[in-house]
């Protein structure tokens, strides 16, 4: 299933806010709330986890931006995108400190927008996977989705949607039930990157979901109705990973 990417607006401005989540969803992205304070921010962090944060910093209240992101990033490894009409030295070295992913001024502009957000996932990917395949197009694993280009957007895909991914030279393949993504990776860099208690290589150019597979034949393997060969070197292994009865 492709699911665009949250991101929550921490914002005591509302004007501004509504500006934000208006740019945001013209872009392809899912605003998962929109909060003025940093007490609500944390709340918001912690029930609904969304993938990026862009947060003002001269926030009303007891937390500023810059405190808020504190607490946040203590808890969680959610990145940061400050935004803000303040760009003078001594909060900028604040700022500083929590590592934000990007830093946008007041009044924003949507190439700008798009651009923080294209290099924040570019850092993720940078900071798990450094300098390991840097033809490859962004991706970046979770411990429950990664992160692929399709379609000049990044776009996220939960793992237990994978269905399999199929080799081609060079290039992958990856498909979930609705979809069909292009990877200009190899399937050896997939299956590194992807969480090995899931998938398993069945075939020297197949690479399959466990939790998706429907059916095990002599030499094939099915999955919602799609055939995939099963090479007898994978057999014995893949078996061992599944219960029989």
């Amino acid at each position: 299933m492709n699911i665009a990417i949250k991101l929550l607006i921490v914002e005591d401005d509302m004007i501004i806010a509504a500006d934000i989540a208006l740019q945001l969803s013209k872009l392809g992205y899912e605003v998962s709330g929109i909060v003025p304070r940093g007490e609500e921010a944390i709340r918001h962090a912690e029930t609904d986890r969304p993938d990026l944060i862009l947060l003002d910093i001269s926030l009303k209240g007891p937390l500023d931006g810059i405190e808020t992101a504190h607490a946040i990033l203590q808890r969680w490894n959610i990145p940061i995108i400050y935004v803000t009409a303040n760009t003078d030295e001594a909060t900028f070295a604040r700022a500083k400190k929590t590592r934000p992913y990007a830093y946008i001024s007041k009044p924003i502009r949507s190439i700008e927008l798009q651009r923080a957000i294209e290099l924040a996932i570019s850092r993720l990917v940078d900071e798990h996977h450094p300098a390991s395949n840097d033809a490859a197009p962004a991706q970046f694993v979770l411990s429950d989705r990664i992160f692929v280009r399709h379609r000049e957007k990044i776009v996220k895909i939960f793992i237990a949607d994978i269905l399999y991914v199929e080799a081609d030279r060079n290039y992958s393949h990856l498909f979930t039930a609705n979809k069909e993504y292009l990877m200009t990776t190899t399937l050896k860099v997939m299956e590194d990157k992807l969480p090995s208690n899931y998938f398993v290589r069945v075939h020297r150019s197949y690479l399959v979901n466990l939790t998706q597979v429907d059916e095990v034949g002599e030499g094939h393997i099915g999955i919602k109705g799609k055939t995939i060969p099963l090479s007898h070197n994978f057999r014995d292994a893949l078996l061992k990973r599944i219960q029989t009865i």
